[in-house]
């Protein structure tokens, strides 16, 4: 089988501290192959930099999750940019985006630090790893302005409606990240992916969170990709070869820099 990619791990955080290593070497004897790095905050660096520093097929991005925004996030923020900026290589900007499950306090702040890591990737001619949940249309409103911009990324754990897909799709540099919720029994993301053509899909972990069947309620990890993409080959009628062979070209499209 062709490498898969996961394009979107949190390896390096604390859920793995027990048993980081062999997670690696699972994923490689899965044929999991690169195993991309968002970071979360400002005190996830060091963690994120150490694992990526000592373990090849690791790829680091550097950026402000939208829950770590809060009264201090422009002291943050500016933290996570001076490392951004100190001459290391990093393959993205995020995880960035806006998150209003948890709490709308701060909407506004949220808005304005994606602004910024948006301005960021298109200066430094990275990709850009959006989240967003419960946020759609506050999304779109602060990504409108760069639609015809060579602005590209993931939209990162998509799981929503044909609609959805179509408007995040309208931006045409970006994939949709489809991970474990695409197995899930209640899920209705399989119809929607029907109506989507499979050059704009990457494939996902978001481990240690979103594991897929027969893994739910379990930690999760790159190894299991496999099983997100074996559902994907289902869903397209195809082989798993298929879509290792289609999900890696998209995901070295977002990743130019890690050929």
């Amino acid at each position: 089988m062709i490498g898969l990619i996961d394009t979107h791990t949190h390896l390096f955080c604390e859920e793995f501290d027990n048993d980081r290593d062999l997670a690696i070497i699972r994923a490689k004897e899965a044929g999991v192959t690169r195993l991309f790095m968002p970071n979360i905050n400002d005190e996830s660096i060091e963690s994120l930099l150490s694992l990526c520093d000592t373990n090849s097929g690791c790829y680091p991005l550097m950026g402000l999750h939208p829950t770590s925004v809060d009264a201090n996030w422009e002291e943050r923020l500016a933290k996570v940019e001076k490392v951004l900026r100190s001459g290391r290589t990093f393959y993205g900007i995020g995880e960035v985006g806006l998150d209003l499950y948890w709490d709308k306090t701060y909407v506004n702040e949220q808005k304005q630090a994606f602004a910024i890591q948006a301005e960021w990737a298109l200066e430094l001619n990275l990709p850009l790893i959006i989240h967003c949940r419960n946020a759609h249309n506050e999304l779109i409103d602060v990504m409108s302005k760069y639609k015809d911009t060579s602005l590209r990324g993931i939209f990162h754990s998509f799981g929503g409606s044909i609609d959805e897909a179509k408007e995040l799709l309208s931006f045409e540099n970006f994939m949709l990240g489809i991970n474990g919720i695409v197995t899930f029994k209640k899920s209705t993301l399989p119809e929607t992916l029907k109506q989507l053509p499979l050059e704009r899909i990457v494939l996902e972990t978001d481990s240690p969170y979103l594991a897929p069947v027969p893994y739910r309620g379990n930690r999760n990890e790159s190894a299991y990709l496999v099983s997100t993409a074996n559902k994907l080959a289902g869903i397209f009628d195809t082989t798993i070869d298929d879509i290792a062979r289609h999900t890696t070209t998209n995901a070295l499209k977002v990743f130019q820099n890690a050929d």
